[in-house]
C-alpha cells in the first residue's frame, strides 16, 4: 500500500525558500559560522534546549552532528536544516522534523532554534511556514507536532502564527537545560484540519 511506503532521499535536500529566508542541509562549510552563532547565543539559548556536551561548539563535535543528520535523513528518522536570511546569507538558526514515524501514523516533530541577534523578527516564522509544505507535500506526513515550554510565549505565538493547535499538556516530558520541564504539545495535520 503507498500510503506506508517509507520517503527518503538519497540525494541532497533541496533548499526550501520562505518569506526573507531559505532553509537548507548543513554542511561543514558551515561550521565557523554556526560555532560563532551558538556560542554568542549560549546564554539565550540555554533555558530552552538539552544541556550541551562541553565539547558541543568543536569542529569534531559539528563533524559528528552532520554525520549524524545523514545517518537520520538516510534512515527517514530526521530531516534537518540550516536556517539563512536572504538577504545577506547569514546563518541565523537551524530547523529539524524529528522522530518521524510511518506506517499508521505518518507523523514527525518539529524542533527549531534561532540565534539571539535574530530573534523575534519574524525569520522563523517564515521558515515553519515553509517547512510545513515541504513535510507533508516530499515527506507525505499526514502531521505535524511540536512542543515548547508554557513560559516561551515568543514559541507559542509563532507556532500559533504557523497553523499549529494546542493540543495538549505533557508534565515533564523532556530534559531541558538539566531538569525535565513540563511542555504544550501543538499539532498540525495536512489539510489544515486541527
Amino acid at each position: 500500500m503507498a500510503f506506508f511506503r517509507t520517503v527518503s532521499f538519497s540525494e541532497p535536500l533541496p533548499t526550501i525558500e520562505g518569506e526573507g529566508v531559505y532553509l537548507r542541509a548543513p554542511q561543514m562549510s558551515d561550521y565557523s559560522e554556526w560555532t560563532s552563532l551558538r556560542g554568542t547565543s549560549r546564554a539565550f539559548l540555554t533555558p530552552w534546549e538539552p544541556t550541551w556536551p562541553a565539547d558541543d561548539l568543536s569542529r569534531g563535535a559539528f563533524r559528528r552532528r552532520l554525520r549524524r543528520y545523514a545517518e537520520d535523513q538516510r534512515g527517514d528518522t530526521s530531516y534537518a536544516f540550516f536556517l539563512f536570511r536572504k538577504d545577506d546569507d547569514a546563518l541565523v538558526g537551524g530547523l529539524t522534523l524529528a522522530n518521524v514515524r510511518r506506517g499508521v501514523a505518518q507523523a514527525g516533530s518539529l524542533g527549531y532554534w534561532i540565534g539571539e541577534p535574530f530573534a523575534r523578527r519574524g525569520l522563523m516564522t517564515g521558515a515553519v511556514q515553509a517547512l510545513v509544505p515541504f513535510g507533508f507535500g516530499s515527506l507525505r506526513l499526514h502531521r505535524l507536532e511540536a512542543a515548547c515550554i508554557p513560559t516561551n510565549t515568543a514559541s507559542i505565538r509563532l507556532l500559533e502564527k504557523a497553523g499549529f493547535v494546542r493540543e495538549g499538556y505533557a508534565r515533564e516530558y523532556l530534559c531541558i537545560n538539566g531538569s525535565w520541564q513540563d511542555h504544550l504539545l501543538f499539532g498540525c495535520v495536512s489539510g489544515g484540519r486541527p
